[in-house]
């Protein structure tokens, strides 16, 4: 494989050549922003937990940022640069630009007024929690106030004046800041000029400041931003305050490397994040009822237009109130608890002597990824091991498959850590891993120049009984046991030799540069896993009306996949797609995608595992993938997607996962051929199906039944386990799929 040179993950400056036809694909960005609706909806959907509620609006204000940071930052270079290249759907990007403007907008208002008009008054009247205005504060509040500010508030604030002498201060990305409007006390002039100043909001305070008293029964809070409004003019003596607005600017936040020149990739990586904190502004949030002399001055110190500022009626950066959702006063209003399961087989410790016996499949985080934590953790302090190697994308702050990463370097072992230090927004904690694996003698790798190490796999090598014998753990999502407990993931174990041995070149490959002639059983990007999905989307198109895809993804946006899908939907292939985000395809057109039907499901748990089944004539192949169906993750990534061959395992996928989401009414859009989503609207007299709740339902029953062996009962209430011969509710007009799925027993595995 040749190195490239980095790519960044954003609109590119060059658009790529291709024969896409207008009026055939649905934009990027505006698919992105209408998955983001979709969350939106969840938090405003008043049968939804106010807790989770209040998590659903942050997640919309936290995606927000991100899409700002990334794509409209990239979208605004390719303008200023003059490109004019179209993508697939035929539109400008300055055309994108501006239809993206229009339905942000939209969106934030709604997020506030769902927030001002629902959410707000709920917590106030269900869980006595409120949001303190200043001038609802009495005076016994305001004097407590004034005294907890002089106290803890006051010794760190900066006044920053802005004129000649000070220029516009560097403000940090989406940093939260108090513009200030004044005027010098006592000065004889028939038109006092305005001074501006900016008050920067310390990021190391809460930004909920709790009242007291309160009322009986309530807790009440005031925002840090109010809290030092009420007291700012004493950080300009001699001047009158006129106007004090708080604001936040969003900036460019991507990195912008050139690894081929880069010689010592890590201090790169450093010095650009120190940059990109206050590169390019590309969005600004002020209150609804600053003065425009406010915004007029704000635009031009940051350079941006009128269509770039959002006003809002509400606290900016709404993220932060997503902390109340754990008051104690919050605690009835949240969903179910519920703790993964343990499958008991592997809870014993005897992991390599499972995996010799057979696969193992777990169905995150319905099934407890400290499963996953122990395979690495027993092949740490296993003497009979004597070689991991692990690829890590993304982990959390307190890793414990690091530790055992660590901890297996220095009981001898050879570890090998391929450390991806370009995952986005995880830069400088892999940086800090990194550094800690090297420190305790782990060789770490920080992948191929010019692409992201995106797969997951972990290899352990054993010696048994004289005779060397490799383990495979290969997963859908991140090393990450926090997000584990929220991401819908599939984990894979496998000690088959063919499998070990394609993991084992997998990691020669990003080590060392050196790609096998061929792959036994893995498809490999960007070594033509793009070309192998097309091709088993072809294969399928042959079998015509007998032809069966399903496949589950984050983001469908390739246009070479999406014009094989065509050509099968033309061929009378029946398509389910389960694309939780981006969809560029256009379901349901007439000679086109008449038999696709694509639907996205937001519930509690964010869907992210990556399924492909393919009829196959009736060999019923499927796969797991790392990878979405998306240009970046065919040509920038190092991908792999590999063959479930167990007949149980893929039956319990088949019948227990892809078909339980298909039944879905309850939490599942059905994607319109005019690019909208609509609630799926089950058959009458039909079940209802909310399928993550089956999913939790189907592993507490199989934990049960494998702890305590007992007679087969009836699945409980919620628990039903669903096959492909189930109907299917809400398809589009046309006829029904012919499913032709033999049932499988749902065993454990």
């Amino acid at each position: 494989m040749t190195p490239r040179t980095s790519s960044k993950d954003k609109p590119k400056a060059v658009a790529e050549n291709t024969d896409d036809q207008p009026g055939t694909f649905f934009n990027r960005e505006l698919s992105w922003l209408e998955f983001n609706a979709r969350v939106l909806e969840e938090a405003c959907d008043g049968t939804v937990q106010l807790a989770e509620r209040l998590k659903f609006q942050a997640i919309v204000a936290n995606n927000l940022d991100e899409f700002f940071m990334v794509r409209v930052a990239g979208l605004k270079q390719l303008v200023a640069g003059g490109v004019h290249d179209v993508n697939a759907d035929g539109m400008l990007p300055a055309e994108q630009l501006a239809r993206i403007s229009v339905r942000a907008h939209d969106m934030v208002r709604a997020l506030y007024q769902n927030w001002r008009s629902d959410i707000a008054p709920k917590l106030a009247h269900k869980a006595g929690i409120v949001l303190v205005r200043p001038d609802e504060l009495t005076l016994e509040q305001r004097t407590a106030l004034e005294a907890r500010f002089t106290r803890d508030v006051w010794p760190v604030l900066t006044p920053l004046a802005v004129d000649q002498g000070h220029p516009f201060p560097a403000l940090r990305n989406r940093s939260l800041n108090l513009a200030i409007l004044l005027h010098k006390e006592r000065q004889r002039v028939a038109r006092r000029p305005t001074i501006f100043a900016v008050v920067q909001v310390p990021g190391v305070l809460a930004r909920l400041v709790e009242v007291e008293p309160a009322a009986e029964g309530q807790a009440a809070f005031i925002l840090l931003e109010d809290l030092i409004a009420m007291h700012v003019g004493g950080l300009f003596p001699g001047f009158r305050v006129v106007g004090c607005s708080p604001f936040r600017v969003t900036r460019n936040f991507d990195l912008s490397i050139d690894e081929d020149e880069a010689d010592d990739l890590l201090k790169t990586i450093q010095r650009e994040l120190r940059k990109r904190e206050r590169g390019q502004a590309v969005r600004l949030e002020v209150a609804s009822d600053a003065p425009d002399e406010l915004e007029t001055f704000l635009r031009g110190a940051l350079r941006l237009d009128s269509a770039d500022v959002y006003r809002v009626d509400g606290p900016l950066r709404l993220s932060d109130l997503n902390s109340l959702g754990s008051h104690p006063q919050m605690r009835d209003f949240h969903d179910e608890p519920f703790a993964p399961q343990l499958v008991p087989q592997l809870h014993e410790g005897q992991f390599f002597k499972a995996l010799a016996e057979r696969d193992v499949l777990l169905h995150h985080p319905y099934e407890s990824f400290d499963h996953v934590v122990d395979f690495v953790g027993e092949a740490a302090d296993d003497p009979d091991v004597l070689a991991i190697k692990q690829t890590l994308y993304r982990t959390s702050a307190d890793s414990p498959v690091i530790s055992a990463l660590i901890r297996a370097a220095e009981n001898g072992k050879q570890v090998t850590a391929v450390v991806e230090i370009k995952a986005r927004f995880d830069e400088g904690r892999n940086i800090a891993w990194a550094r800690v694996l090297e420190e305790s003698g782990v060789h770490v790798v920080y992948g191929l120049v010019g692409f992201k190490t995106h797969c997951k796999v972990a290899l352990v090598v054993r010696r048994e009984r004289g005779i060397i014998r490799r383990y495979v753990h290969l997963s859908t999502g991140n090393y990450n046991p926090a997000t584990a407990r929220t991401y819908g993931d599939i984990s894979y174990l496998t000690a088959r030799e063919d499998f070990a041995d394609d993991a084992g070149a997998l990691f020669n490959l990003i080590t060392g540069y050196s790609a096998p002639p061929s792959w036994k059983r893995f498809a490999v990007a960007p070594l033509g896993l793009k070309e192998r999905i097309i091709e088993l989307i072809a294969r399928e198109s042959g079998f015509g009306a007998k032809g069966r895809i399903i496949a589950k993804m984050n983001a469908l946006v390739d246009p070479d996949v999406i014009r094989a899908l065509y050509r099968a939907s033309q061929a009378k292939v029946r398509i389910d797609l389960l694309v939780r985000g981006i969809c560029c395809l256009q379901p349901g057109i007439p000679g086109q995608s008449e038999n696709i039907r694509v639907t996205s499901t937001v519930d509690r748990f964010l869907e992210h595992a990556r399924i492909f089944f393919f009829e196959a004539g009736g060999k019923q192949e499927m796969y797991l993938s790392s990878a979405d169906w998306m240009p970046r993750n065919f040509v920038r990534r190092v991908e792999v997607m590999f063959p479930i061959d167990d007949e149980v395992l893929r039956g319990r996928i088949l019948n227990e996962i892809l078909a339980t989401q298909l039944a879905d009414n309850v939490r599942a859009r059905v994607l319109l051929p005019d690019g909208t989503y609509q609630r799926a609207v089950p058959d009458k007299d039909a079940p209802r199906v909310r399928s993550q709740e089956r999913f939790i339902a189907i592993a507490r029953k199989r934990a049960q039944e494998i702890a305590a062996p007992r007679a087969q009962e009836d699945a409980p209430s919620g628990g039903t386990v669903f096959t492909l011969a189930h109907p299917v509710a809400a398809r589009p007009p046309g006829p029904e799929p012919v499913l032709g799925v033999t049932p499988t027993p749902v065993l454990v595995s």
